[in-house]
Order: structure tokens, then C-alpha cells, then sequence
């Protein structure tokens, strides 16, 4: 059985000049009445008079402009082919210009405070979009790598952030002291979200996670005795270099003292950015990590077909499970560096509109990217900071720009992931 081809070729120059003759024609039949003849006041009375080369110029204008228009059409099909066919092609690995990018975003990071030393509002905003870039890459696993639509992430942001000042209020634990033991109950309260949402799915599942949020937030709001209610947690302890706080040198040793340096309210802000950066790189490498071991797979088996993958004896339930409690322990750790740096924290922090961010994030960076995120933190962080002159407008601004960005990348700002095993047949290569 024959088999028919749609081949598409190059257009020539007679095709395109006669698609450039066939505009001009066009442009003579509606440019004569409008252009090529118009009327005077002659005596008191109107005269029709011509105006030729006006209506010539129009009619070049329209020739030459097709042909132009043509060749800039044809050149992006033939770039747009290009890209089609070298992704098309492609057996493994990541895009070269991602890596590149990413490198390049890896080295601006680590930069940044020596450029701008001095700028605490450059830092500072940095350091948020850091603490947004980990809270979406734990988001990530849920919603991108698993497909289980969580609203109520907040929930395990906030379940690291009390742990935090808890521990560190009422018995005295340190920042690292902390930290495991923060993920691990965030990690707990996953597994709990999980547990009863098994058989949900879809816009049933973001029910019941959005209510899981608002109930950790209202028990936040009204368990006085443990979380303090709406007036929250104060006095919450900084983290320390190794034992030294950043203060002004005293009695006790200080980082400025014992590295001999002179005290800068500045280095205490640089040490928080420099921490939040380690964290989320320690994130990234966990998340690619575990998408290349079998649960990462199974997440990504799970989201393209659930009946496929309990058809081929994966454990869902399971798969579910380890998804909400490593994206879980993820916004847990974040929570725990929020608690570290404000030194003060209270249920509004931790609003749905919070977890409308993170999943904005996830959703317009593209599902399943890692460098996606970052690239949508930067934005949905720093419009808004942008926006600060326009206070009246700000939010018009900001829901503008996500509309806009959605009609031109709706799949995400790097929609295209490579998957993480490609199946070579027998003969393929490696």
C-alpha cells in the first residue's frame, strides 16, 4: 500500500511574485476611488481631479510590502520546521541553550550580592524570589511531575514555619537543629492530605486540598495557646555562621569579630540570601535526582495515564503518597527559612492567596520544569515589586500580564520538558 507525502517546499520567486501582483491588483481596484480620484472646489463648484502618482506609490507600496511580508512568513515556517525537526530528533539529554541558561541563572545568583553589596532592597527582593523559586519546585512534584492539583500547599508551608518557631521559642532548638525535624512533620501532614484523597481526582482533589488549607490557617487562627492566634509567634532566633550571629560585636564572639571585619547590618542579609540559595540548589538536585529513580517515574507514568499505570502493577496509592510528602517536606524547609528570616510570623502569612502564587508559578513556568519556575518566580515576584508606582493599578497591572503571558505561551513559559526515558528500539543507538 502506497503511502502520500505532503512535502513542503520552498516557495519560488515566480510563485511569490504573483502573489505580490495579485495583492498589487487589489490595492489599484480599492485605491482608485479612494486615492487615485478625489474632489476639489473649483469656482464654486467640485471637480474631480486625479491623483496618479499617489495612487502609484500605493500600489508599489502594497507589492512590495506582500512580497516583504511573504519572505518574513516563509523565513519563520522554515525556522519554526528547524526547531520542530531538531526536537523531533533529539533521543536524550536536556536542550543545550536550557543548560546554558540555567548556568548562566546559577551565575548571576551567586553574583548578585557582590555586585550589589550595599542595596539591601536588591538582596531582599532575591531572597523572596529564591523562597517562591522552592516552594514552586516542591510544588513541582505534586502538581507538574505527579499531576495531583493541590490548592492547599500554604498548609505545609506553614506547618514548617510554626515547627520552626516552636522548637526554637519553647525549647531553645537552633535553625539546623530544626530544619529536619521541621520537613519531617510537614512531610507528616502530607501523607495525612494524601491519605484520605486517594481516590480523588481533578477538581475534587483541589476541594478538599483548598480545605485542607484553610483548616491548618483557621486552627493557626484559633489555637491561642500553641500558635499564638492572629498575634503569632515573635522573637523567633536568626540563623547563626556556625555558632557566630550576625550583631555588633560584644562580649560574646560575633561573625564580625571573629572574622575581623567591620559590622554591616548588610552581612547578616547577605548570609540569608547565600542560605536560601544553598537550600534551593540542594531542592533542585534532590527533585532531578528523584525524577530519574523509579518513584520519579512512576510520577511521571502517573500523571499521563492512572489506569495504564495500575494496569501495569504500579502502586498508585503509594506513588500519591511519596508525592505529597517530599513536595510536602519541600514547602515544610521553606517555611522554616521564612520563620529564620522574618523573626516574626502569624496566620496571614499563610492565606490561599499564598498557595494561588505557588501554583501560578508552577503553572505558568510549565509543568514539570525546574528552570520554568524560576523563570516564572521572576516574574510574578518582580511585577508586582514593579508595579509599586502604579499603587492604584498595581493588581490590574499584574493580572494583565499573567493573562498575557498565558494567550502567549499557554502551556507554560517552557512548556516543552524531555522526558526523563526515552525507549530506543533494537538497532536505535544509545
Amino acid at each position: 500500500m502506497s503511502t502520500l507525502v505532503f512535502a513542503q517546499h520552498p516557495v519560488s520567486l515566480a510563485e511569490r511574485l504573483r502573489d505580490a501582483s495579485a495583492v498589487a491588483l487589489i490595492t489599484v481596484l480599492l485605491g482608485i476611488p479612494m486615492i487615485g480620484l478625489t474632489t476639489v472646489d473649483q469656482g464654486g463648484s467640485l471637480q474631480v481631479v486625479t491623483r496618479w502618482p499617489a495612487l502609484a506609490a500605493f500600489v508599489a507600496a502594497g507589492f512590495f510590502g506582500r512580497l516583504l511580508l511573504r519572505w518574513a512568513i516563509d523565513q519563520w515556517q522554515a525556522r519554526r520546521r528547524t526547531r520542530t525537526a531538531a526536537a523531533s530528533s533529539a533521543t536524550r539529554g536536556v536542550n543545550p541553550l536550557l543548560r546554558r541558561g540555567g548556568w548562566l541563572a546559577l551565575g548571576v545568583a551567586l553574583a548578585l550580592p557582590v555586585v550589589f553589596p550595599e542595596n539591601r532592597y536588591v538582596v531582599d527582593t532575591a531572597t523572596t524570589v529564591l523562597i517562591y523559586v522552592m516552594l514552586g519546585w516542591g510544588l513541582n512534584v505534586v502538581v507538574g511531575l505527579a499531576g495531583l492539583l493541590d490548592l492547599g500547599y500554604v498548609a505545609f508551608y506553614a506547618v514548617g514555619a510554626y515547627t520552626y518557631a516552636l522548637l526554637s521559642t519553647q525549647f531553645g532548638w537552633t535553625f539546623w537543629e530544626s530544619l529536619p525535624v521541621a520537613g519531617a512533620m510537614a512531610a507528616t501532614f502530607g501523607v495525612l492530605l494524601g491519605w484520605p484523597t486517594l481516590r480523588l481526582r481533578g477538581d475534587y482533589l483541589a476541594i478538599v486540598t483548598l480545605g485542607f488549607g484553610e483548616i491548618v490557617r483557621v486552627i493557626l487562627v484559633n489555637w491561642t495557646e500553641m500558635s499564638g492566634g492572629p498575634n503569632g509567634i515573635t522573637s523567633i532566633p536568626r540563623p547563626t555562621f556556625f555558632g557566630l550571629p550576625f550583631r555588633p560585636p560584644g562580649d560574646e564572639p560575633t561573625f564580625a569579630s571573629f572574622f575581623a571585619l567591620e559590622y554591616s547590618p548588610n552581612q547578616r542579609l547577605i548570609f540569608l540570601y547565600y542560605l536560601i540559595l544553598a537550600l534551593a540548589l540542594l531542592t533542585n538536585a534532590f527533585v532531578t535526582r528523584m525524577r530519574r529513580l523509579p518513584v520519579g517515574r512512576a510520577w511521571e507514568a502517573l500523571r499521563e495515564d492512572e489506569i495504564a499505570c495500575k494496569a501495569m502493577g504500579i502502586h498508585a496509592r503509594n506513588v500519591k503518597l511519596s508525592a505529597f510528602a517530599l513536595g510536602a517536606m519541600l514547602g515544610g524547609f521553606a517555611g522554616v527559612f521564612f520563620a529564620a528570616r522574618q523573626g516574626f510570623i502569624s496566620p496571614e502569612s499563610f492565606t490561599f492567596n499564598e498557595s494561588a502564587i505557588i501554583l501560578a508559578i508552577v503553572v505558568l513556568g510549565g509543568m514539570g520544569s525546574q528552570l520554568g519556575v524560576v523563570l516564572a518566580s521572576l516574574v510574578l515576584v518582580l511585577l508586582p515589586e514593579l508595579g509599586r508606582d502604579f499603587a492604584e493599578y498595581r493588581m490590574l497591572l499584574f493580572g494583565a500580564a499573567m493573562i498575557l503571558i498565558m494567550i502567549w505561551r499557554p502551556g507554560g513559559i517552557l512548556a516543552h520538558r524531555e522526558p526523563t526515558l526515552r525507549y530506543h528500539g533494537a538497532g536505535a543507538g544509545r
